[in-house]
């Protein structure tokens, strides 16, 4: 192929260059990438831990979860289901679970996401049919991995209409305390929750930076060369991003490192299979 015969890369608009510098730092964002108003959308994405007292609009529930099913699901068998938290005593009760998260309450709508396995297993017992695949740990990933498309549909979707949210996954520190609150049936795990709400604008978030793609993107195999200069830009950015927050400066490695260093880093999940028996998964 000759000089003349290559593609060209697309010329990135300044207001894609900006959100791809705030997501990678300016040294690492890539050279050229497709947008549109989606991609300007699912780029500026940021956690919201802070929220107005604006009440949501009508219909806005009904538009999420349909925005969650329409995400995919693995042989179609929508294995999630949500539950919808406004009540104050219930998210008071769900930070508490979740180590203290004020956001919990503040949030006006709390959803919480579920693998939900006894609804095939009820279809089931009522067309007495065997549902013995439900036992397998495949099967809860199935339903782990509907939850989370679902789930983050249901985000792209808030976020279009100018909302905000943070997921909540310390809910699985307690996922049987959870279970009990919610009333939940064996075999249906809550696997994280999302607060949302209009962000405060006295209190803005800001979108934090990610790995260089050159860590993350492999081609055709994996290479594990993990080139320490981008691990470095990224350890720099991040720390700047954290010093514009006013948080502490650690970088992202020792952050993660401590994350991972053990069971106890884990806030009770090392747990996790103890849980989910009792929670009645079969797990075999």
């Amino acid at each position: 192929m000759s000089l003349s015969d290559a593609p060209v890369r697309p010329a990135v608009p300044a207001a894609a260059r900006d959100l791809l510098e705030a997501r990678y730092g300016a040294a690492e964002a890539p050279a050229g990438i497709l947008f549109n108003d989606t991609i300007a959308g699912l780029l500026s994405h940021r956690s919201v831990r802070a929220f107005s007292d604006r009440p949501l609009p009508e219909g806005l529930l009904e538009t999420l979860v349909a925005a969650a099913q329409s995400a995919p699901s693995s042989s179609n068998l929508q294995t999630f289901s949500v539950v919808a938290i406004e009540n104050p005593a219930t998210k008071a009760r769900l930070a508490e679970i979740a180590g203290g998260q004020k956001h919990v309450v503040e949030a006006p709508l709390v959803l919480v996401w579920l693998a939900d396995l006894s609804r095939l297993e009820e279809i089931g017992r009522r067309a007495d049919a065997p549902t013995e695949g439900l036992d397998f740990l495949e099967t809860l990933l199935v339903g782990v991995i509907d939850a989370a498309l679902a789930a983050q549909n249901a985000l792209t979707a808030l976020e279009s209409l100018g909302l905000g949210g943070v997921y909540l996954g310390a809910f699985r520190n307690r996922p049987v305390e959870v279970a009990q609150l919610l009333g939940l049936p064996p075999n249906v795990l809550g696997v994280f929750g999302l607060a949302i709400g209009y962000p405060d604008p006295e209190r803005p978030a800001e979108g934090k930076p990610r790995l260089a793609q050159r860590l993350v993107l492999h081609r055709e195999r994996y290479d594990p060369a993990l080139p320490q200069a981008a691990l470095d830009h990224y350890e720099t950015t991040l720390k700047t991003f954290q010093a514009g927050q006013k948080l502490p400066e650690v970088g992202w490695i020792s952050a993660a490192l401590t994350r991972v260093r053990g069971a106890p880093a884990l806030s009770g999940r090392d747990r996790m299979r103890d849980f989910l028996a009792a929670l009645g998964f079969g797990l075999r």
